[in-house]
């Protein structure tokens, strides 16, 4: 456990080897490594050099390049200060540091931190060879259709809740029918905002309310109780806007499973 690492550098390489686990299994199943944000490591880590020294080992030792993962606190709280500093601007420099040493290690970075100018900043001062995936489940319309310079590719937990209309968006991009493309995503954005509201941690809730509404899970129940993380005010308003979006498959299915939900709330009866 994270409470049994020990200080310093011996608990800098049980994270290091922590990683290795993983990117064997990752590797070996043929899948792109993506270094996750490590509870563990903003556990112990004590300054910015202890990040440029886990992650350097990593990417030195990665056979492909891979994705690294910047999530924010409104995410993870237990991620308070990673790359080595509470201060955005000053974790931003570290990170393109850590980047710039090995660019050629580095396929992209994920960034949620639900901040749209902090993000396109970033993606500028990014090497050439490295995607911006986009982890903005606030503001991820303008950051996929771009600036006219650069654009985010999406690595989005908000796809898993309008997957239907994120299909066709980035069909229709696919076709050159940017407008169309940027009309769709535009179109989930309210939902977008709704099911990644503060807490944001509890975004899962939605993402698994609209699968079992849509019929694509026989019940409503989540590890941990996590099904209970959002209020049926908040739900309401979530299936509100999916069907706004025009994302609820089946209305009359999805209408008759939420009134299960109210009624077990009392709301109805």
């Amino acid at each position: 456990s994270i409470a049994d690492l020990p200080s310093g550098r011996a608990g800098l390489n049980a994270v290091v080897e922590a990683y290795r686990e993983q990117i064997k299994v990752v590797s070996d199943a043929g899948a792109k490594v993506i270094l996750m944000a490590s509870r563990a490591l903003a556990a112990v880590a004590q300054s910015p050099a202890d990040y440029q020294y886990v992650y350097g080992i990593l990417l030195a030792e990665a056979d492909e390049p891979v994705i690294l993962h910047w999530l924010g606190t409104m995410f993870d709280p237990a991620l308070d200060g990673y790359w080595g500093s509470n201060d955005v601007s000053a974790a931003t420099e570290i990170f393109l540091d850590l980047i710039r040493a090995q660019p050629e290690k580095v396929d992209g970075v994920k960034v949620s931190l639900l901040d749209a100018a902090h993000e396109t900043a970033l993606r500028a001062a990014l090497p050439a060879s490295v995607r911006l995936y986009t982890g903005d489940d606030f503001n991820y319309p303008e950051l996929i259709h771009g600036d006219g310079t650069h654009y985010s590719d999406a690595l989005l937990g908000i796809f898993a809740a309008i997957y239907p209309a994120a299909s066709a968006a980035l069909q229709a991009y696919d076709d050159g029918d940017a407008d169309r493309g940027r009309a769709i995503l535009d179109s989930t954005r309210e939902l977008g905002k709704q099911i990644f509201s503060s807490p944001t941690f509890y975004y899962k809730t939605g993402v698994a309310f609209l699968s079992w509404v849509n019929g694509h899970q026989p019940g409503f129940q989540m590890v941990g109780g996590l099904h209970s993380g959002r209020s049926a005010l908040h739900l309401a308003e979530t299936f509100r806007l999916a069907d706004k979006a025009g994302l609820l498959a089946d209305p009359d299915v999805a209408a008759h499973r939420f009134e299960w939900l109210l009624a077990s709330y009392g709301v109805g009866a």
